[in-house]
C-alpha cells in the first residue's frame, strides 16, 4: 500500500495557474535573477577587490560574511512581511536596496564604506527569494510547488553565469566601477516590471486577511501576531527538518561560488583565471540541470526526499574528502568531478522548502520559508568566516581551511535526522485530513 503525498492532491482553493500565472511568476523570478547577479558579483572580483582595498582573506571574506549575516537575519522579518504586505511591495523594496547597494559598492574607494554597501545589497537580495516562493504558491496548485521552486532556483542561478561569463570579462576589459555602476542599471529596468505588471495573487483566491490587531486580540497590537506566526511555524518539525535539509545542502556550493571558489582554484591548485571560471561556471550549470532533475523527481515521488538530500550530502563530502587528499595539485578531472557534485548543493538544499510547504497553511507560507532560508546562509557566513580565519593562521593551506565543511554538514545531518521522523508523519496527517475536507466540501 501506497501513501499518497501533497504533491498528489489539489486542495480547496488552489489556484489555478496558466500562461498568467506564468508571466507574473516570471517577472518576480526575473528580480531574484538580478539580485543573485549582484550577490555573486564579488566571487569573480574577489581578487581584485583584495588589491583594490588592499586587505588579507579575513577581511575579504568579510565583505560575504557580512552580506551573508544580513541576509540570514533578515529571513523571519521578510518572511513576515511577505504574508502580512505581500509580494509587490516587498519585491519593490528589495530591488530599491539591492540596486542602491551595487551602485554604492562601484563608487566605494575605501573598504568600510564598500562593506557598508554590501551589507545594504544583502539587505535587498534578502527579500527577493523568499517573495517569490510565496509569488509561485500564490499563482500555482500546491503539487506544481516542488517544481516551481526549483525553477526558480534554476532561473535565479542563470544570474550566476552572468557573473561568471559575462562580469569577469567586463571587468577585466574596463575595470571595477564601469563594471558593478554599469550592473546597476539591471536592477532600475526590473523595478519598473514589478510596478506595472506583477500582482500578489489571482482574482477570487486572495489569502486570509490578517486582523487589523496583528493576532486579532484587542490590545495585542503587531507584537502578537509576530510571535504567533514564528512560534507556529517553527512548532512544525517539517518546518525545522527543511531548515536543517537547506542548513546542510546549501553552503558548500554556496561558499565555493560566492568567495573562495576562484582562490581555491587559482592559488590552491595552480589553474589560470580563465580555466578557473570556466570551472565556476560548470558549477553553475551543474545546479541549473540537477535542479530540473530534482524537481521532477520530488513532484512525482514525495517520498524521494531523503535520499536527494542524503545523497547530495554524502557525493559533496567525498567530492571534498578526495580532492583536499590528493597529494599536489587534484587532477582536472578531479576538479570537474568536484564541481559537478558541488552544482547539486542547490537544488538539494530546496528540498528543504518541500518539508516546509506542506506543513503550514498558505498565509503561513512566508514565515516557514524564511526559517528554512535562514538555515543555508547561516552555514554559508559560518563557513565564509571559518575559512578565511583559518587560512590566515595556517599560511593559505586550503585544506585546513575547507575541512570545516566536514563538519558543518555532520552537525545539520545530525538534526534532519532528529526531526525527519515527526515531519513525515505530520504531513501524512494533513494529507488525510486535506482529502477529507476535500471530498466533504458543502455544495
Amino acid at each position: 500500500m501506497t501513501v499518497s503525498t501533497s504533491a498528489d492532491v489539489r486542495l480547496p482553493g488552489d489556484p489555478p495557474g496558466g500562461p498568467r500565472a506564468v508571466w507574473v511568476w516570471g517577472i518576480g523570478v526575473a528580480v531574484y535573477f538580478v539580485a543573485i547577479t549582484f550577490r555573486t558579483s564579488l566571487g569573480v572580483a574577489g581578487l581584485d577587490a583584495a588589491h583594490r582595498f588592499d586587505i588579507n582573506a579575513s577581511a575579504l571574506s568579510s565583505f560575504s560574511i557580512l552580506q551573508l549575516l544580513v541576509y540570514a537575519g533578515m529571513q523571519i522579518p521578510v518572511g513576515l512581511l511577505v504574508d502580512r504586505w505581500g509580494t509587490r511591495r516587498v519585491l519593490m523594496l528589495g530591488i530599491l536596496l539591492f540596486t542602491a547597494g551595487q551602485f554604492g559598492f562601484a563608487l566605494s574607494s575605501s573598504y568600510g564604506t564598500a562593506l557598508a554597501f554590501r551589507a545594504l545589497l544583502g539587505c535587498g537580495d534578502a527579500m527577493t527569494f523568499i517573495a517569490v516562493l510565496r509569488l509561485g504558491a500564490r499563482w500555482f496548485p500546491a503539487r506544481r510547488g516542488p517544481m516551481i521552486a526549483q525553477i526558480a532556483a534554476l532561473i535565479g542561478m542563470s544570474g550566476n553565469l552572468v557573473t561568471t561569463l559575462v562580469l569577469a570579462r567586463v571587468l577585466e576589459a574596463f575595470g571595477w566601477t564601469p563594471t558593478f555602476a554599469g550592473s546597476a542599471a539591471g536592477g532600475l529596468a526590473i523595478l519598473l516590471l514589478v510596478a506595472f505588471f506583477l500582482r500578489d495573487h489571482p482574482e477570487g483566491y486572495e489569502p486570509p486577511a490578517v486582523p487589523k490587531g496583528g493576532d486579532g486580540r484587542s490590545g495585542s497590537g503587531g507584537s502578537g501576531y509576530i510571535r504567533r506566526q514564528i512560534g507556529a511555524a517553527w512548532r512544525e518539525p517539517g518546518t525545522r527538518a527543511g531548515m536543517w535539509v537547506h542548513f546542510t545542502c546549501q553552503f558548500p556550493g554556496m561558499v565555493f561560488l560566492l568567495l573562495w571558489g576562484m582562490p581555491f582554484l587559482v592559488e590552491a591548485q595552480g589553474l589560470d583565471k580563465g580555466t578557473a571560471g570556466e570551472l565556476l561556471t560548470l558549477v553553475v550549470v551543474s545546479n541549473m540541470c540537477c535542479g530540473l532533475v530534482y524537481g521532477q523527481v520530488i513532484a512525482r515521488h514525495h517520498t524521494a526526499r531523503t535520499p536527494l538530500v542524503l545523497g547530495t550530502v554524502a557525493a559533496t563530502a567525498l567530492a571534498w574528502a578526495a580532492t583536499l587528499a590528493w597529494p599536489g595539485h587534484a587532477p582536472m578531472w578531479l576538479l570537474v568531478l568536484l564541481c559537478v557534485v558541488l552544482g547539486a548543493c542547490g537544488p538539494g538544499s530546496m528540498i528543504g522548502f518541500d518539508f516546509s510547504r506542506p506543513a503550514n497553511p498558505p498565509e503561513r507560507h512566508g514565515t516557514a520559508s524564511g526559517i528554512v532560508n535562514m538555515g543555508g546562509f547561516t552555514a554559508s557566513m559560518t563557513t565564509l568566516f571559518a575559512v578565511g580565519v583559518l587560512l590566515d593562521l595556517t599560511g593559505d593551506n586550503f585544506r585546513i581551511a575547507f575541512a570545516v565543511v566536514f563538519v558543518l554538514q555532520a552537525l545539520g545531518l545530525v538534526q534532519f535526522a532528529r526531526l525527519r521522523g515527526r515531519a513525515v508523519r505530520r504531513e501524512r496527517e494533513r494529507i488525510v485530513a486535506s482529502r477529507v475536507e476535500a471530498v466533504h466540501v458543502p455544495v
